[in-house]
């Protein structure tokens, strides 16, 4: 059976910046969950950040871009968090791998789990299109990886064979 690496607060565990969770309820999660097909994980808390903590953002690009070296993630009140974030999404490729997991469920405008679109650095909530730190890794070892508002194409590429 395959299993799906899912941000751990899209499951209601409180990892959030802000202390809280982003619940997901959804008729596939459940089913999923029972089925014991989820691997939770948040990147940001398996990097070392604390909860809560400053919100951040990437600056000077994507996910890809701070991979690369060239964009860098930074809290509002511009301390670096970098590090953190590139330690979480390696953590996170690590658990999905042990898994045997190649498609991931995460929270959608996340600096780590973004898989369509970001915040776009400058701390206005606008948002851009773009990737998080830990879904570009994901991408690059082969992953696919899917917003919470794309559960029914992560369930279309389950792959059930034995």
């Amino acid at each position: 059976m395959q299993k799906i690496l899912v941000s751990a607060c899209l499951l209601g565990s409180r990892v959030r910046y802000d202390g809280g969770a982003k619940r997901l309820d959804h008729e596939l999660l459940a089913r999923w969950r029972a089925e014991g097909r989820l691997v939770a994980f948040c990147p940001e808390t398996a990097g070392g950040l604390p909860v809560p903590r400053s919100p951040a953002e990437i600056v000077g690009g994507d996910g890809a871009a701070v991979l690369d070296g060239t964009a860098r993630v930074l809290t509002a009140t511009g301390e670096d968090v970098t590090g953190p974030f590139v330690l979480g999404a390696h953590k996170a490729l690590e658990a999905a791998r042990a898994a045997g997991a190649r498609i991931a469920l995460l929270k959608e405008s996340s600096p780590s789990c973004g898989s369509l679109r970001v915040y776009d650095g400058a701390f206005t909530a606008t948002r851009v299109p773009g990737h998080g730190v830990t879904t570009a890794l994901l991408r690059r070892a082969g992953i696919r990886v899917f917003g919470e508002d794309r559960l029914s194409d992560a369930a279309a590429c389950l792959d059930d064979r034995p």
